[in-house]
């Protein structure tokens, strides 16, 4: 054998952006930086938060002398599954009640749709029809595009979503890519607080999108990974999913419980079917099951758990939307201050969409130049797209991080 590593030829993948924004954080020693990179939660003192229930609800499982740690059913935690369909579609879903919906408990929101993606590449349109044409937005959640393309997808598009002029919603530009895309095509679809802009569509944007996809006989599958963070509410959060299903959409619906739950390492996540009959749902999720197996086999217990306890007990549930709306207000109050501050200082443009957008991220329309004097002169970390965490602001840097982006704004405009 010839000398020499057999990964020689293996190049080095670039870092996820994300994460390399945080580690160039934390290398830096300036006094004055600030991370509006990270993508989690922080409070007020800039530190995670570990949720009140989840606390409670750990300590009630570590006491629980009858569980243990035997594996689960391949698709999960029933009572995990079924409930987390329940909140994503309704306590008075008519699905649920004619037994049309399953689930599929995942490692994360990323997990539901890679899941998804397997299933509707081997089974959607054909059999392993490669060549149906997944629509992701434009801008969207970076691993969008990745996750199909693995999942063997060969076409991907893009429709258009973010008008940068008026710094709000292309509603002309999206209906017109749906009208024009062949039938059967996949969209993929941001339930709320649509990552990276944290503009969403009104309700009656949601009706004109999804009467287009009706008729046009387009598949949705929604990505979840904020219900209930983004306005406070679980039910206005859920919206769209619920119309399209009583629309009468058959539909998939990746959900993620990070954010809501402040989960993150534990990787809760549940994919959604929502099918025509009982029939069909049962046998999607049999091929899911096949998936699954071949992937992670089986899926982890602990925040399954804390989750399934958490609601189907009507005092922790109670608890635990009240901790939602805790993250979901100082959400909101960080994006009123900043707008306020940036307005006082007379900063050039319009940031009315500051308060405008929804959700944990914000689409500032800093410009490439604008974003690296930031970085590079202000220590203060933010994504080449300009898209900023609220909750990297604090009361304690928000003076800072509004004058700076009034600098950046006068200095490259």
């Amino acid at each position: 054998m010839a000398a020499g590593s057999l990964f020689a030829s293996v190049p080095r993948a670039p870092p996820v952006a994300v994460f390399q924004l945080t580690a160039d954080f934390r290398e830096d020693r300036d006094p004055r930086k600030v991370n509006l990179g990270v993508g989690a939660y922080r409070t007020d003192e800039g530190q995670p938060w570990v949720l009140p229930v989840v606390k409670k609800v750990e300590q009630k499982i570590a006491n629980d002398a009858s569980l243990n740690h035997e594996y689960l059913p391949i698709l999960g935690l029933p009572e995990f599954r079924a409930n987390a369909s329940r909140i994503v579609l309704g306590d008075d879903s008519r699905a649920i009640k004619e037994n049309r919906v399953g689930g599929v408990q995942c490692l994360g929101g990323t997990g539901g749709l890679r899941i998804g993606a397997e299933f509707l590449r081997r089974w959607y349109n054909g059999t392993n029809n490669t060549a149906t044409p997944v629509y992701i937005s434009s801008p969207s959640w970076e691993n969008h595009n990745s996750v199909f393309v693995n999942a063997g997808f060969k076409d991907i598009r893009a429709y258009r979503y973010w008008d940068a002029a008026k710094r709000g919603l292309d509603l002309e530009g999206l209906l017109e890519d749906m009208e024009s895309a062949p039938e059967f095509s996949i969209f993929v679809l941001h339930a709320c607080a649509h990552n990276p802009t944290g503009t969403d569509p009104t309700l009656e944007q949601w009706k004109q999108i999804a009467a287009v996809m009706k008729r046009r006989f387009l598949f949705p599958f929604f990505d979840s990974a904020y219900q209930g963070f983004a306005s406070g509410c679980l039910d206005r959060d859920a919206w769209a999913v619920r119309y399209f299903v009583s629309e009468g959409f058959e539909l998939f619906c990746a959900q993620s419980f990070s954010k809501n739950f402040g989960l993150y390492n534990e990787r809760v996540g549940n994919l959604s079917v929502v099918g025509k009959d009982a029939d069909n749902v049962q046998r999607v999720l049999s091929q899911m099951e096949k998936i699954v197996r071949t992937i992670w086999s089986n899926p982890p217990s602990q925040g399954a758990r804390i989750v399934a306890t958490t609601l189907t007990c009507p005092q922790l549930f109670a608890e635990w939307k009240d901790n939602v709306k805790t993250m979901a207000d100082r959400v909101l109050l960080m994006r009123s201050e900043l707008r306020a501050r940036l307005q006082a200082l007379g900063t050039p443009g319009t940031w009315n969409h500051i308060t405008e957008q929804i959700g944990m991220f914000s689409f500032t329309g800093l410009n490439p130049k604008q974003v690296e004097y930031m970085i590079k002169e202000k220590h203060i970390y933010l994504m080449a797209s300009g898209r900023i965490n609220m909750c990297g602001l604090t009361t304690k840097n928000l003076d800072y991080v509004a004058s700076s982006i009034h600098e950046a704004v006068t200095k490259f405009q």
